[in-house]
C-alpha cells in the first residue's frame, strides 16, 4: 500500500478509536448531571455516592479521549500536510474555539467534582456539573462545525489554492452543521444510555446496589427510548441534506446507479458489478418517497460523475445500512426493557437484563458505521469538491514511516484500552460508595474520594 492509502487507514484508526470514548462521556455527564441533581434537591448521602460513582466513569473515559483526541491533530500536520495547508484559515477559528471555550470549561469544572465537593456550596457543585455538560457538548459542537464544513464548504474564498475564511458565521451555519450536530449528540446520548442500562442491568443481575440499579436504569431507559425513537427523524433530516448538497454520496448510500425515477430504498443487500446493481430486499419507490414524498421523484445516480469522482460503493452502502438496521434495534431493545421495568418485570426477567448487558457496545459500532458511511461516501474529496484527498497527503511522508506510526499507534492504543478497561470495569466492581460510610463522612467531614 502506498503513503496514501496508508495514511487513510492510520487517521481513520485514530478517529474511529477516540471515538469510542466521546459519545461514553457525553453520555456519563448527562447522569452526573441527573445524580447531582437529586443529591442536591434532596441532600440524601445515596444520590451524592451515585453522583461520585459516575464521575469516576466520567472522569476515566474523558482523560483517554482527551490523549487519544490529541493524536488527530497532530496528524493533521504530519500526514495531511495539503489539507492543513488549505483548510487551516477556515479550521482555526473552530480549533481553537473548541480548546478555550469547550475543553478548558470542561476541564476546570470536572476539577472541581473532584476535588471541591467540601470545598464549595452544594449549589456552586450542581452548577459545575452542568457547566461539565455544557463543556463537553460544546467540544463537540466546535469539531462537528469543522467536520460539517468539509462536506458543504461555505463562507470562504479561494486565494492562492488555499480557502480563506471571509464570512464566520456561514462557515459555522453551513448546511449540514445542524443536522450532523443533532445526529451525532443523539447517538451520544444513547451510547451514554446503553452504557449506562448495561451497568444498572449487570448489578441487577448480581443482586447488588439494586436500588441504585434501577434508579439508573430508570434513567437510562427512559432517555435511551426518547432519544432513539427521535433518530430516525433526526436521521431522515440529515439524509436529506446530504441528498441535496451531495447526490453522489447519497446514490453510494443507496447504490443508485442510473439517475432515476422510482429508486429504491434498500433494507439490506449486497452490491454488484461497483454499483450497478444490488442483491437484497427494498422497498419499491421508498427511496424517492423519502426524500422527495413522491415515487416520481428523480434521484441522481453514480453514472451522472466520472468514475474517479464516484466513491467506494460497497463500504458505503454497507455501513451505512448496518448504521439503520442497529438503529431500529435500539428502539426495540429500549421499548421492550422499559415496558418490563415499569410492569416490574425486569428484574426478575435475566435473559433481558443479559441484552441490556450485552448490547453496550452496539451504539459505538452504530456511530462508527454512520462516520465511515458519511466519510467514505464523501471521496475522493477530503473537503467536497475543493480539495481531492489525494491532494491533501504530506508529499514527503513514505509508506514506512507510516507503517512505522500505524504500528506504534497500535500498540499504544491496546495498553490505553486495557488500562481504561481495567479502571472502569474496577470502578464498577466496587459500585457507590456505602451509604453508611458516606454519613460517617458527613459527620466527620472527611473529603470522599471522587476519583480512582
Amino acid at each position: 500500500m502506498d503513503a496514501l492509502m496508508l495514511s487513510r487507514i492510520q487517521f481513520a484508526f485514530t478517529v474511529g478509536y477516540h471515538f469510542i470514548f466521546v459519545p461514553i462521556s457525553i453520555g456519563l455527564a448527562l447522569m452526573v448531571v441527573l445524580a447531582e441533581r437529586r443529591y442536591y434537591k434532596s441532600g440524601i448521602p445515596a444520590h451524592m455516592a451515585a453522583s461520585n460513582f459516575w464521575i469516576k466513569l466520567f472522569t476515566t473515559t474523558f482523560a483517554i479521549g482527551v490523549a487519544t483526541g490529541l493524536t488527530m491533530e497532530f496528524a493533521f500536520g504530519t500526514n495531511w500536510a495539503g489539507y492543513s495547508r488549505f483548510v487551516g484559515d477556515v479550521f482555526g477559528a473552530p480549533l481553537a474555539a473548541e480548546g478555550l471555550l469547550a475543553f478548558f470549561l470542561e476541564s476546570t469544572f470536572l476539577g472541581v467534582l473532584l476535588f471541591g465537593r467540601r470545598k464549595v456550596s452544594r449549589g456552586f457543585y450542581y452548577a459545575a456539573a452542568w457547566l461539565v455538560l455544557i463543556g463537553a457538548h460544546m467540544s463537540a459542537v466546535w469539531i462537528l462545525i469543522a467536520n460539517s464544513w468539509q462536506h458543504t464548504p461555505r463562507g470562504h474564498e479561494i486565494v492562492d489554492g488555499r480557502a480563506e475564511l471571509v464570512d464566520f458565521w456561514a462557515a459555522v451555519f453551513n448546511p449540514s452543521t445542524l443536522p450532523r450536530l443533532a445526529h451525532t449528540l443523539a447517538g451520544a446520548w444513547i451510547t451514554g444510555a446503553f452504557v449506562v442500562a448495561a451497568i444498572a442491568a449487570w448489578y441487577l443481575l448480581k443482586g447488588r446496589n439494586t436500588r441504585f440499579a434501577k434508579q439508573a436504569l430508570t434513567s437510562a431507559l427512559v432517555i435511551g427510548l426518547i432519544v432513539s425513537a427521535a433518530m430516525p427523524f433526526i436521521g431522515h433530516w440529515h439524509a436529506l441534506v446530504v441528498a441535496e448538497e451531495q447526490p453522489i454520496k447519497m446514490a453510494a448510500f443507496e447504490s443508485v446507479y442510473e439517475t432515476e425515477k422510482n429508486a429504491t430504498l434498500w433494507l439490506a443487500g449486497w452490491v454488484q458489478d461497483d454499483g450497478r446493481s444490488v442483491t437484497g430486499i427494498g422497498i419499491p419507490s421508498g427511496l424517492s418517497l423519502m426524500l422527495g414524498l413522491d415515487p416520481a421523484h428523480e434521484v441522481p445516480g453514480l453514472s451522472s460523475v466520472s468514475p474517479e469522482d464516484r466513491p467506494p460503493v460497497q463500504l458505503t452502502f454497507q455501513s451505512y445500512h448496518l448504521m439503520l438496521a442497529l438503529g431500529f434495534l435500539f428502539v426495540a431493545i429500549m421499548f421492550v426493557a422499559l415496558v418490563m421495568h415499569v410492569t416490574g418485570r425486569l428484574e426478575k426477567a435475566r435473559w433481558m437484563l443479559w441484552v441490556l448487558v450485552c448490547s453496550f457496545p452496539l451504539p459505538i459500532l452504530a456511530l462508527n458505521m454512520g462516520w465511515t458511511a458519511t466519510e467514505v461516501g464523501r471521496q475522493p474529496w477530503i473537503v467536497q469538491g475543493l480539495l481531492r484527498t489525494s491532494d491533501g497527503v504530506s508529499p514527503t511522508v513514505t509508506a514506512a514511516e507510516v507503517w512505522t506510526t500505524l504500528g506504534l499507534f497500535a500498540f499504544v492504543y491496546a495498553v490505553l484500552f486495557v488500562a481504561w478497561l481495567r479502571i472502569f470495569t474496577g470502578i464498577i466492581g466496587k459500585g457507590p460508595q456505602d451509604v453508611a460510610e458516606m454519613v460517617e463522612q458527613e459527620k466527620t467531614g472527611v473529603e470522599p474520594v471522587t476519583a480512582s
